[in-house]
């Protein structure tokens, strides 16, 4: 290959299992998060009362995409995507583009029936329909869904600070909560929407340098498919991923449906109906100065999304063709194989998208992406955490102080945000690394069956169903859905729930006459 020179320098030193982190690196880093605590700080200050918190009063477009695309382009989107890449290739896509799907279905379907309901929660909607049991039920089902994302984005973000800085994973995770709490905790929604336009700029600047230099490294397309047959030409390898032969190589990293159409298709739809479901982005929706303006910023997130997207599984396919992780290593040495010259080793599949950073690009560029995918994960956790704040003080502490002042929700907003990150940096203590690869799943899967179907009736068949009628099928749903989950039925466990729900709420014996 012509760019060999190039290529082979860049893989020599990729063959040292930890590449350690320059001070330029941290300096990066630092500066990059110093940048959006700024701009969070500044487009905070204009916020008031607990209107102005939780909406943002009248954001325009380019603050409504910036405030979709910061709370939907998290640790899942960018670093998650590299690492299912690495493990089923272009599949990995799924995510940002169910993400996408979900942007424009919220935008442009559900947008203006939300904002002419005059509500400012999901919960609130079905509430005002179907009464306070429902709604204060299907807050905290609803709450325990995102929360379940917000404690992966503390896991994400520890496990970045933990590798930055060499700090037990303890106060890196107590750290990555303070980060997260800082980012909304004196802007709400408006300084998500302005710090997400910056990371907006930045997110593209590194997805666009990333998958030019996986380019170039790799010698194009065919340079990826060398890539992988080299590194699964180890027998020990190619035997504990189950591919083995060139074919099914080629067929798992070159197929949109490598781990099944019903799974990849139904993984995306999953995420589509999450999306809608999710008070993080209502949020958005409704913190927009017009109907059009809501539109257009979805449009933008939806159009931004799926870029990102593809240039994340361009890294984790690169990183797959010259890396392998710990465990194969040691099933390598075991079967007395030896590591192929330019061959890396990383610790595991996760850290796909650092390693790349830390060891194919100038430490300065490194240091921009570095600080920017630990301002992916912290924005995403800071709207998140948003939510959640927004569910409890609206729907759930609502229900017993109603006339509190503004400036007394204020308050109540913030100091829960607050508990509610305490409560996630506990909860992440207690999970093992191999459960956060389901924590996305089931919390998208828990949002779409806690208020998907009441809030579609709600706003357009409200006389359909009855009030306990409703509040038996969420429920309901939800134990068929935890149930497909744990028994592992096939397909998205999220599907058994809508199914059960829906059923029930069509039932003509049960409809309200």
């Amino acid at each position: 290959m012509g760019k060999s020179s190039t290529f082979a320098a860049a893989k020599q030193k990729s063959v040292v299992m930890n590449s350690a982190i320059t001070a330029v690196h941290i300096a990066g880093v630092l500066l990059t998060v110093a940048l959006l605590l700024a701009v969070s700080w500044w487009s905070g200050r204009k916020v008031k009362d607990a209107r102005g918190f939780i909406t943002g009063g009248s954001s325009g477009t380019w603050l409504v995409g910036g405030a979709l695309l910061g709370t939907m382009a998290g640790g899942q989107s960018t670093i998650g995507t590299a690492q299912l890449a690495f493990c089923y290739g272009l599949s990995a896509w799924w995510f940002t583009l169910g993400a996408a799907f979900g942007s424009l279905l919220l935008g442009w379907v559900y947008a203006g029936p939300l904002r002419r309901s005059g509500c400012g929660t999901l919960l609130e909607v079905v509430g005002r329909k179907y009464g306070r049991k429902v709604e204060t039920v299907g807050s905290l089902l609803c709450m325990l869904g995102i929360f379940i994302s917000i404690v992966s984005q503390v896991l994400s973000s520890g496990a970045m600070i933990g590798s930055f800085f060499g700090v037990p994973m303890l106060w890196a995770s107590v750290a990555g909560a303070v980060l997260i709490m800082l980012f909304v905790l004196f802007g709400g929604i408006r300084s998500a929407g302005v710090s997400g336009i910056v990371k907006l700029v930045l997110l593209y600047f590194i997805s666009l340098a990333a998958g030019v230099i996986v380019w170039h490294l790799a010698g194009g397309y065919s340079g990826l498919r060398d890539g992988l047959d080299a590194v699964y030409a180890s027998p020990a390898v190619s035997g504990m991923n189950g591919l083995a032969d060139a074919e099914s190589i080629h067929r798992r990293y070159g197929s949109l449906v490598a781990r099944g159409a019903f799974k990849d298709l139904g993984g995306c739809l999953s995420l589509m109906l999450g999306v809608v479901s999710t008070q993080t982005y209502a949020q958005c929706i409704w913190s927009a100065s017009t109907t059009r303006h809501a539109r257009r910023g979805a449009l933008i997130c939806a159009i931004c999304l799926p870029i990102i997207g593809a240039a994340c599984t361009l890294v984790g396919i690169y990183m797959r063709g010259h890396y392998v992780t710990a465990d194969e290593f040691a099933a390598m040495r075991q079967a007395g194989e030896t590591l192929p010259a330019g061959m890396g080793v990383i610790a595991d599949s996760a850290q796909a998208f650092p390693s790349f950073i830390l060891r194919h690009l100038p430490s300065w560029l490194g240091g921009i992406m570095l600080g920017t995918l630990l301002i992916n994960i912290l924005g995403c956790g800071s709207g998140l955490s948003l939510g959640v704040a927004t569910i409890l003080v609206r729907d759930v502490y609502g229900n017993v102080w109603r006339r509190a002042a503004s400036w007394s929700q204020l308050k109540l907003m913030r100091w829960s945000i607050v508990g509610v990150l305490v409560a996630a940096v506990a909860v992440a203590l207690l999970c093992s690394n191999s459960f956060i690869n389901d924590l996305g799943f089931l919390s998208l899967g828990l949002r779409a069956v806690s208020i998907l179907l009441p809030l579609s009736f709600a706003l357009w068949r409200p006389d359909r169903v009855g009030a306990r009628l409703l509040l038996v099928a969420m429920v309901t749903g939800v134990a068929a859905m935890l149930m497909a989950k744990f028994l592992s039925l096939p397909g998205d466990a999220v599907y058994y729930g809508l199914a059960v729900e829906l059923l029930i709420l069509l039932c003509p014996r049960f409809q309200k006459n």
